[in-house]
């Protein structure tokens, strides 16, 4: 049987060299003359980890109206969950400049507190409260609207129980993937030129979500709010919503609006009167919807808009429409439209082949 011979060497190296030799394999330690220079730390600093400022007792003190204060331009975080006081905010922004990281923690109010969180000053701008929960306090959950601020952001809230509007915002502002659940007044409240998606508003005592003028509502949903779902005043875009079983109006608008592929379904809900989609003036475009199950499907009250490709099934009457509007043709498909239908093909039940055609169905 052959042997295999394993060579073992011995080598003498400078003290303090790491050294391990088996075969042909070694290896040694570095340079045992670095160079010359003083010694600097490689490691981060605390400020380096975390720049932003906690908000706290010591960063942040309040005074007589609140618990904390936000005094400074800066990114803010919180670390823990807030209480709050009577007659007192929870958070108060003084100062242009401010995003608030609520940390995933939670503002809960008694009753008698003011705002969750809110701006107590005039003409602040480029103001964001994100990530977060707010609720129970007495007055508003997250107030940006308060002396007209601009150009805030608030994203990814969760306002629930505030005895007044669970969300408000001032101009020009963004609200993203907010949440608002059984406020005393409105869901989400925000100013003109303002941009709502991706939002829900449930239960709420007034509106779901309520703008001002100029602004674009999308992807968002509202039930069973005690006024309208979603209201809008003058040149909006209200697209891709569900609005359902709200007390009045499913959608309500002014004038010179967009709206367009939403879906709206039982609203004038028990006791109350409305319209899957009610245009109050003039100029607006009623363009791809589907309303079902309310007092009236889509009620156009003044002269002077469009309404093209909209469906309604099932309402108490499916259009009112005054006079002097232009519409596309409305074919009655209430009845039986076709045979079942199992296979490749079907024959046309639609009865038009007008481009802008609504249907009753």
């Amino acid at each position: 049987m052959a042997t295999r011979n394993r060579l073992f060497a011995v080598v003498t190296l400078p003290i303090g060299a790491a050294v391990l030799v088996a075969g042909a394999w070694f290896a040694t330690a570095g340079d045992l003359n670095p160079p010359v220079g003083p010694v600097t730390p490689t490691y981060k600093t605390l400020t380096e980890v975390e720049p932003r400022t906690a908000v706290s007792a010591t960063n942040t003190p309040g005074d007589a109206d609140s618990l904390f204060k936000i005094t400074q331009r800066g990114s803010y975080y919180l670390t823990g969950n807030v209480t709050g006081v009577v007659g007192k905010h929870g958070i108060e922004i003084v100062a242009s400049g401010v995003t608030l990281d609520l940390n995933g923690f939670d503002l809960l109010g008694i009753a008698g507190s003011l705002d969750g969180v809110s701006t107590t000053v005039a003409s602040l701008t480029n103001l964001a409260v994100i990530n977060g929960s707010v609720r129970n306090w007495g007055d508003e959950g997250i107030d940006l609207a308060i002396n007209s601020p601009a150009n805030c952001r608030v994203a990814g809230l969760l306002a629930s129980g505030n005895a007044g509007n669970g969300i408000a915002i001032g101009q020009g502002g963004t609200a993203s993937n907010c949440s608002a659940y059984l406020n005393g007044v409105n869901g989400i409240l925000v100013g003109n030129g303002c941009t709502v998606t991706h939002c829900s508003a449930y239960q709420n005592t007034g509106s779901g979500i309520i703008t001002g003028s100029g602004c674009t509502v999308a992807v968002c949903s509202v039930r069973l709010n005690s006024l309208v779902g979603i209201s809008v005043v003058a040149s909006c875009t209200v697209v891709d919503c569900s609005a359902q079983s709200n007390t009045l109006d499913g959608i309500a608008c002014i004038s010179a609006c967009i709206i367009r592929s939403n879906t709206c379904s039982v609203n004038g809900n028990g006791a109350g009167d409305g319209a899957g989609i009610n245009a109050v003036s003039n100029d607006n475009r009623i363009e791809g919807n589907n309303c079902t199950g309310a007092d009236r499907g889509i009620d156009i009250d003044s002269s002077g808009n469009i309404v093209i490709k909209n469906t309604c099934s099932g309402n108490a009457i499916n259009w009112v429409i005054v006079a002097n509007n232009v519409c596309g043709p409305i074919l009655d498909r209430t009845a039986p439209a076709s045979a079942a239908i199992s296979g490749n093909s079907a024959v046309d039940s639609t009865g038009s082949t007008h481009p802008n055609a609504n249907f009753s169905y």
